[in-house]
């Protein structure tokens, strides 16, 4: 028995209906448009869909670290922080996620600390 009871086949077989699943939904949308262009509005809003899914799958690093059992770190509060201020400073991500990784990497090794 696997996770939560499941055997192992059951859980390949979920893996791969989840597969199929995500593929048929995203084909489906890419199919339907086919060679047609977006309707402006829309591309107008599909521009902002990374800016609202990477802070998604950020905070909860940030906030609730597994490196820390769940505790709010000040460190990864401070790289977060950076990587805010450089990324509305300069535009860029790449800089923005260096500053970052520079204070993180940086306030581990001058604490001693994960």
């Amino acid at each position: 028995m696997g996770a939560l009871g499941y055997s192992t086949a059951e859980i390949w077989l979920i893996i791969v209906l989840l597969a199929v699943g995500t593929f048929a939904l995203r084909f489906s949308f890419l199919a339907i448009l086919g060679d047609r262009t977006l309707p402006p509005f829309l591309l107008r809003l599909l521009r902002y869909t990374p800016v609202a899914v990477i802070p998604g799958m950020v905070a909860p690093l940030v906030l609730w670290p597994a490196a820390t059992g769940g505790e709010t770190d000040p460190l990864r509060l401070a790289a977060a922080a950076a990587s805010l201020l450089v990324g509305v400073a300069t535009r860029n991500v790449v800089w923005a996620i260096l500053a970052g990784a520079v204070v993180l990497v940086g306030g581990i090794w001058a604490t001693g600390s994960l």
